[in-house]
């Protein structure tokens, strides 16, 4: 991201569309894999679908950057299941995101005079 410090865990990359829907999906609160997958479908009502191999290649480079982190004393008896949580670096780094989309989305509205942008 643009004009973000370096040393905010990562945070000086960009993210790609799955990583920013699993941040949004655990802004909400701790979720597993699958528990994250099933929100992004019905936050999208169906427009997008992270399969297995995308979900869990962003969830560790998530991991990696710092941005979400395995939730401690938690998870299924067995622990088959591992739950994520935001990081207060994942909570910024994904607030970041969302003000970088709506710019992009206000210049896009003026540039194409879409939404009471005047012809």
């Amino acid at each position: 991201m643009m004009n973000e410090p370096a040393d905010a865990a990562g945070a000086d990359r960009g993210l790609t569309s799955a990583q920013f829907h699993i941040l949004l999906a655990l802004a909400a609160g701790e979720r597993h894999g699958y528990g994250i997958m099933q929100e992004v479908e019905r936050r999208t009502k169906g427009v997008v679908e992270l399969g297995p191999g995308t979900l869990y290649r962003s969830i560790r480079q998530l991991l990696d950057r710092g941005l979400i982190r395995e939730a401690k004393g938690s998870g299924d008896i067995g622990g088959t299941r591992r739950p994520y949580v935001l990081t207060e670096a994942g909570m910024a780094c994904t607030s970041e995101e969302a003000r970088r989309l709506r710019s992009l989305v206000e210049w896009a509205e003026d540039s194409l005079q879409l939404e009471g942008g005047e012809p």
